[in-house]
């Protein structure tokens, strides 16, 4: 085995991680992907007998190609005020509603759940940076202060800023998939039936619903009482739909195959019983190319 290919195998042995870092970053599944890709060209130019640990090297390399993807997107905006909506929902990662086997299931084991991604959009990208590496993947301030550019101590504030934000704006979803899928079966029967208490009784009364066309900006519904009614009507409208049982981040979740095509894609965040967050990604093209072949053949 030459150098090249032993730095490839050691590579890959990182990969893993690296791609679940670039996915809390980006929220985006192809640009993570990019990102790990950019990783891996940035080392075949690094003498890399100079690194004394390549996991901890790969992974601030990955951050600060996310930290500049962020930056770039954000200096695109019209309007790039961090505390504003963001334009679109993050990329999924759906399964069959029965992982297949034990490699999916560690899989989904490590997947971080769709609502904390949406609550993650909205830090600045330095905080979303700081917090991320490490609050999730437990990187020494120390390493992560050169790459947001900042002292350590306002490293640590950034954060600090992050893990507030995403606590005032988290919860912690029911651990039981059998209670979040009768969740969610409850939520789809009560709308087919028009039943506005029943629905009620099930929703956060603060409850927002985004829902994301890929044609409009991001589309935000907010109360229960409001989402009750749309739900109802939607159903009333549009009839009997094909709600396929599918994961949406390893929670529980709802496919529209009305039609045989993938027509929209619903999350739910089941806590206490009740349906906290909801995210409905209506964008067939998009669904289309995110959706594995298994569930949409």
């Amino acid at each position: 085995m030459d150098h090249q290919d032993f730095l490839a195998e050691r590579f890959e042995q990182h990969r893993s991680r690296l791609n679940s870092v670039a996915y809390r970053m980006l929220g985006s599944l192809s640009e993570a992907e990019d990102a790990v890709q950019e990783a891996w060209l940035r080392l075949t130019r690094t003498d890399d007998t100079s690194i004394d640990d390549l996991a901890a090297w790969l992974t601030t390399v990955v951050g600060r190609i996310c930290l500049d993807m962020l930056r770039s997107r954000t200096s695109r905006r019209e309007d790039p005020f961090p505390d504003q909506a963001p334009e679109r929902l993050p990329d999924p990662v759906v399964t069959a509603a029965e992982p297949a086997g034990p490699e999916q299931q560690a899989e989904l084991a490590d997947t971080v759940g769709y609502a904390m991604l949406v609550v993650l959009q909205q830090l600045a990208p330095a905080e979303r940076l700081a917090f991320v590496l490490h609050d999730m993947f437990a990187v020494p301030f120390e390493e992560i202060a050169p790459v947001v550019e900042r002292s350590v101590p306002a490293t640590r504030q950034l954060a600090s800023r992050g893990r507030r934000r995403v606590k005032d704006s988290s919860v912690e979803p029911d651990p039981d998939p059998v209670a979040q899928r009768m969740a969610v079966d409850a939520f789809l029967s009560a709308a087919r039936g028009g039943d506005t208490d029943a629905l009620l009784s099930m929703l956060d009364p603060d409850l927002e619903l985004r829902n994301d066309d890929g044609v409009h900006p991001l589309r935000v519904l907010s109360g229960a009482a409001r989402i009750a009614r749309s739900a109802i009507g939607f159903h009333r409208a549009f009839g009997p739909i094909e709600a396929v049982p599918v994961l949406v981040n390893g929670a529980a979740g709802l496919l529209d195959m009305t039609g045989g095509k993938p027509r929209a894609l619903s999350s739910y965040t089941i806590s206490g019983g009740k349906v906290r967050h909801f995210d409905i990604i209506s964008d067939p093209e998009r669904l289309a190319a995110l959706l594995p072949a298994d569930l949409t053949d």
